[in-house]
């Protein structure tokens, strides 16, 4: 199958009807909030998108995407590359009846004013909520090794008492 742009925005329900599959490509300069939550988009995303009818008659959008963003290692704070890789099923939310029709493997997706969904930032959501909590690098690349990293108790200079300096505001009080 040829890699194609794909399209900005899709009206889903005629999608599925007509059972279209995407493979190919979102340019990495439409990841602006990506673009923001890394340190950098290393290069454009690969994306399969499947639309469809499930046995109950639901419009289902399905996909896979992956991209490869850097980001900044937590415990060393040298840019490393990660490679982000996402699985989704969505359905098109149509008010509260259709969220408590749709099966809990689904989510919801809202529809533009124009009935369609915004693909593009539907898999950039998904690249987002995918990305570590807590970047890090594996503990065999990272230049800090567990041993240089403190557990437990405190060092004596930490311990050592320090002035307050909410004590001036104590002759105040008198």
């Amino acid at each position: 199958m040829q890699k194609v742009k794909i399209p900005r925005t899709i009206d889903p329900g005629k999608a599925a009807q007509k059972r279209l599959d995407y493979d190919g490509i979102i340019q990495m300069s439409l990841f602006k909030r990506l673009e923001e939550s890394v340190e950098g988009v290393k290069r454009d995303a690969q994306v399969s998108l499947s639309f469809g009818l499930d046995e109950q008659r639901l419009v289902v959008i399905s996909g896979k995407a992956n991209i490869e963003v850097d980001l900044e290692c937590q415990r060393c704070n040298e840019v490393f590359t990660h490679q982000c890789e996402v699985e989704f099923t969505y359905t098109p939310y149509k008010g509260q009846q259709s969220e408590e029709d749709a099966p809990d493997e689904y989510d919801l997706v809202d529809l533009n004013e124009y009935g369609e969904v915004d693909l593009i930032q539907l898999v950039e959501d998904e690249f987002i909520i995918n990305l570590p909590q807590v970047a890090m690098h594996d503990e065999a690349d990272c230049s800090v090794t567990s041993d240089n990293m403190v557990f437990g108790e405190l060092p004596d200079e930490v311990l050592e008492e320090k002035p307050n300096p909410f004590d001036v505001l104590k002759s105040l009080k008198k």
